[in-house]
This record gives C-alpha cells, structure tokens and sequence, in this order.
C-alpha cells in the first residue's frame, strides 16, 4: 500500500511540485512515464501501482524504473494513488481505466489516459467521469502524431475522393490491439477531411479475393514485429501520382514527454474530456 501523505518522504520544496501518479508503473510505457516525470522540471513521482500479486509491489517505485530510490513503494491500492496525487496517468488497459476514471471522479483527480484499444461501455465511463474531473485522452500523446493528424484531415480536404487513402502502421510483437489506435484516429482524420464518417467507409482487412477497391475507402493494414515502438503511415494514391506523409516513433519518451505536459495543462482545469488538440491549442 501506499503511504499516506503524512508519511510520504520527499525532498523540501517538493510540496510545491506537481505530483503526477502512475497507474500501471511496472510496465514498459509506466516505467517510461517515471523516468521522464523524475527529468522533468516542477513535477515529483507521487507515487505508482500494479495489479494485485505483481512482482514488483512493495518495491520502490522509482527505483523498479532505473532511478534513485523515492521513498515511495509500488502499491496496488489505486484509490490512495488518487488522493495523494495532483494528477494520475493511465497508459494501462481498457478494463483497468474504466475503474480508473471513477476514482478520479471520486477524488477530484485530473487525468490523462493514453491506452488504447477503450471503445463502449469504457469511452462512456470516460465521458462520465469526465464531467467531475478534468481527463486529456488521446491515443497517441506524441506532438508530433497529432502534428500528422491535422495534416492528414487537410491534406484528404484538398487531394479530394479521386485520391485511394490507405493507412500503414507497425509496431512490436507485444501489442494486443489492431489497428493501432492512433492508426484510427489517423483514419477519422482523413475521413473528416473528405465529410464522411470513418465506419461507413473504412476496410480493416483484406483476405482473399476481394475485388476491386471501392472509390472512397480508407483501407488500414496491421503489421506487427520486433520491437517497433510505432511507425504511420497515410498514404494517397491516385492516378499518376502519390502523396505519403509519415511520423516514426524511435523511442517512448516521446509519448511520455507528450502526456506530462498534458499532466501540466490539465492540473486544476475545469471538468471536461479533452484531447491533445486542445493540449497543444491546434
């Protein structure tokens, strides 16, 4: 468990930083977060957890990431990361983040959740909770992703329909979800560029004889391998002519870097969901 905040041990003058809490901290986005957090100017480790029976409880959380010991151990009661911390980010599971953003609401935490996969009944506790606490959700926290996204929507505005939209991404052997979610944010992207809505023109897959592509389809294809942190690709083809933008991930601090200073744009922000257009004022 965590300690209370009486306890916490941290350096003088750290009350006056931003304490951001991780959920999820063991793993290799959550390590990640608390390497940046510990670089970061004005900001403190306020504390992690993990799931129940994980190796590392008990263990102190920045020292499991790499780092000088905090004082801090990984617990896995999330409630307390909640009370104790100015803000708490999430890069974890749907499942996970659904009770997440119910204890932000209870505490009054703002949030920033960057998993990937949330759609239903997840998305609809996100919004819900989102109107007692603040919450930036993005799929893809990196500036220079959501730099893409903004081009993609004005670059399918501009070629128009005569122009196929095909939507390439990579990533390691690890990751459960397909297409990547800022594969898809990619895809609403165009689609709102063209007037459509993505559902009622994307191709996820193709197998097998499928005849011609439609005009119109924005088409997604799903590699996965290796240790490939995330590579995107919007690809518009027409007749004589291609047009290929692409943004490259070659490490994750740049996710990272992108969801603290989310963290320091919704600390203190009045209830709402937000994403990183709003974050980066685009």
């Amino acid at each position: 468990m965590l300690p209370d905040q009486g306890s916490l041990a941290v350096r003088e003058g750290a009350m006056a930083m931003i304490g951001l809490g991780v959920v999820g901290c063991a793993g290799r986005m959550g390590r990640t977060l608390l390497r940046e957090i510990a670089a970061a100017e004005g900001m403190r480790i306020a504390g992690g957890t993990e799931r129940p029976g994980h190796e590392v409880i008990g263990q102190d959380v920045a020292a499991q990431a790499g780092l000088a010991a905090c004082g801090l151990v990984v617990g896995e009661a999330a409630a307390e990361l909640f009370a104790a911390a100015d803000v708490v980010l999430d890069f974890t599971q749907p499942e996970a983040t659904a009770a997440h953003v119910a204890l932000a609401a209870e505490h009054g935490t703002a949030m920033v959740v960057g998993t990937t996969g949330t759609e239903g009944e997840t998305d609809a506790r996100i919004a819900e909770a989102a109107k007692r606490t603040a919450i930036v959700k993005a799929a893809n926290m990196s500036v220079g992703v959501n730099l893409l996204l903004q081009l993609t929507r004005q670059v399918a505005a501009v070629l128009g329909p005569d122009f196929d939209i095909e939507i390439v991404e990579m990533h390691h052997r690890h990751k459960v979800d397909a297409p990547s979610g800022t594969a898809l944010l990619l895809g609403r992207a165009a689609a709102a560029g063209r007037g459509v809505a993505l559902d009622d023109v994307a191709c996820r897959s193709r197998d097998g004889i499928v005849g011609a592509r439609p005009k119109g389809e924005i088409g997604f294809a799903t590699l996965r391998g290796g240790d490939v942190v995330g590579d995107h690709t919007v690809i518009f083809a027409a007749e004589g002519e291609r047009v290929e933008i692409a943004h490259k991930a070659g490490s994750r601090a740049i996710f990272a870097r992108g969801a603290i200073r989310a963290a320091l744009w919704a600390k203190d922000r009045k209830p709402g969901l937000y994403g990183m257009k709003d974050v980066l004022g685009l």
